[in-house]
């Protein structure tokens, strides 16, 4: 078995976002850093639209206009987060916003200040600032003033995720963290109760055998969330090669940070948590299989929030689909449109059986069209070419539609009554939709669309794992059961709970991750950051 001759500061499992700025801040701050990775680094982090969520007035935000501070952007996220963390920690995240986007600009990455004016779950080429969260939606808007903090890492197309962490990760090379990618880390080294390491298997980028690797693994990855089928025989092919080579080692730190990721890969503890997510198409890499969660469990931590997770069912764009009415088995409304999809999603998985349909009439249906090719990008129009062909049912009333999607015709038609009567009557949408999102949906044709969370490789519903280890707010050190906690073991991203356990909103993870390794870096190696 390989083992390290000298001890290293700081020992992380995982290279995503938490990883890479827990080993950035360790560094700056004179630690010695080592990093494993099952992978070759970049995690979900490295497979996302690269948005942080990040406000209180950042520079970005003050260059488009839009006005905000800490002590907003604190009363907006204390009704996302839901008190899944204390008030203390959750002000501590929003003071220190503007400080985050700064250092990561500092480290490589690269923001703008170009605002989308409509909304959108992901914004095309033309805007890096939007409104990524409920902020504009009721009832969050009653208590804290709308504010765009979306902040896109500028790149093409989908691959502001992938250039952030490579940017992030090349300024941790250059400042000396060692990084060795296809690492699996097997098990902690305890001693004395005291977590002193890790023992794991590695193939060593000098075998013929990583290069191989390498070249299938980020399209395998890419495939793992789009066509999971396919994608799966990619990481079969190169888990066999990886299998075949990877020789035993062991690394010993004063600490460990456990930065693995989720376990929506994992089939097992998906089902025994998921309830209404069951059926969730998994996003993230196949890292994202719950080891780090177990690896800290097995060291005496605690779980929590195991059972909160996140689906996506994005009806925007093109944004004019938002004009609609989405409503549930029974016939009866879910939610006001103008939600955050995954907040949506949420009042459909818990209320409504986790099934539901978008009801559209033709004047609506004509203005989302003409909306595809200005407000989509390539992922996106295919999810509309798909939409605007077979993905939808159509008909020539209210009731014959109901028919044909097998809901009870008189309590949509209520429903659509209802909707319409608030709008003609001034009184506004009985579910608070914005006023500028609303539309009397009487002109037929009328069109459904069924948005219920399911599997569906022309319309997928992706989401992720929300829980994970219970740490200490202010260090990130994992609890363990009983109290106390696991001394020398620490965990940050989807590897713990942080802000992001409740719900989630487009860039609260990658911000929740951002935040919660470099804490923990911070009180591993302690002294100032340069």
């Amino acid at each position: 078995m390989a083992k390290d001759e000298i001890e290293f500061d700081l020992l992380v499992v995982g290279y995503g976002i938490a990883g890479v700025a827990a080993a950035i801040e360790a560094v700056d701050r004179g630690g010695r850093v080592l990093v494993l990775d099952r992978g070759h680094g970049g995690g979900a982090a490295g497979l996302s639209g690269g948005v942080v969520y990040a406000g209180g007035g950042t520079r970005h935000q003050r260059a488009a206009g839009e006005e905000d501070t800490p002590e907003n952007m604190f009363a907006y996220l204390r009704q996302e987060t839901d008190g899944v963390v204390s008030d203390e920690t959750l002000r501590r995240f929003c003071d220190s916003s503007v400080e985050m986007i700064d250092w990561l600009e500092e480290n490589g990455a690269k923001f703008d200040s170009t605002l989308c004016p409509y909304k959108t779950s992901y914004p095309t080429d033309a805007h890096y600032l939007y409104y990524s969260g409920n902020e504009k939606a009721w009832p969050y808007k009653e208590h804290a003033t709308p504010a765009a903090r979306g902040h896109r890492m500028v790149a093409k197309g989908l691959a502001s995720g992938h250039d952030l962490h490579a940017a992030l990760r090349e300024t941790a090379r250059r400042k000396g963290v060692e990084f060795r990618p296809l690492s699996r880390v097997e098990e902690l080294i305890v001693e004395d109760g005291t977590v002193r390491g890790v023992r794991y298997r590695r193939l060593s980028p000098d075998d013929p055998a990583f290069a191989k690797h390498k070249r299938f693994a980020f399209t395998g990855a890419k495939l793992s969330n789009w066509m999971p089928a396919l994608g799966y025989k990619v990481a079969e092919r190169n888990d066999k090669i990886w299998s075949a080579a990877a020789k035993p080692a062991e690394s010993r730190a004063r600490a460990v940070l456990l930065s693995a990721g989720g376990f929506v890969y994992n089939p097992e503890m998906k089902a025994e948590y998921a309830g209404g997510f069951i059926d969730i198409q998994p996003l993230g890499t196949e890292g994202d299989d719950g080891t780090g969660i177990k690896l800290g469990v097995g060291a005496g931590g605690m779980t929590d929030h195991m059972e909160r997770m996140t689906a996506w069912r994005f009806m925007s764009p093109p944004s004019a689909f938002l004009k609609g009415v989405t409503v549930g088995p029974s016939g009866a409304r879910i939610a006001n449109e103008d939600l955050y999809g995954a907040t949506h999603s949420q009042a459909m998985i818990e209320g409504h059986e986790a099934k539901g349909w978008l009801i559209l009439d033709s004047r609506i249906w004509k203005e989302a069209r003409a909306q595809v090719r200005s407000q989509s990008l390539g992922f996106q129009v295919l999810l509309a070419l798909y939409l605007f062909t077979s993905g939808h049912k159509k008909a020539g009333s209210i009731a014959a539609l109901a028919k044909k999607i097998d809901l009870p015709p008189e309590a949509v038609a209520a429903t659509i009554e209802a909707y319409n009567a608030g709008i003609a009557s001034g009184a506004g949408d009985p579910a608070h939709k914005a006023p500028d999102m609303c539309a009397p949906i009487e002109e037929g044709p009328f069109y459904a669309i069924d948005i219920s969370i399911k599997n569906s490789p022309n319309y997928p519903a992706p989401g992720l794992t929300l829980g994970g280890l219970r740490v200490d707010e202010a260090t990130g050190k994992v609890l363990k059961e009983g109290g106390g906690t696991v001394p020398g073991l620490y965990a940050a991203g989807r590897n713990a709970i942080g802000i992001a356990s409740n719900g989630y909103i487009s860039g609260i993870s990658l911000a929740d991750g951002v935040f919660s390794g470099r804490r923990a870096a911070a009180d591993v190696v302690g002294g100032s950051s340069s």
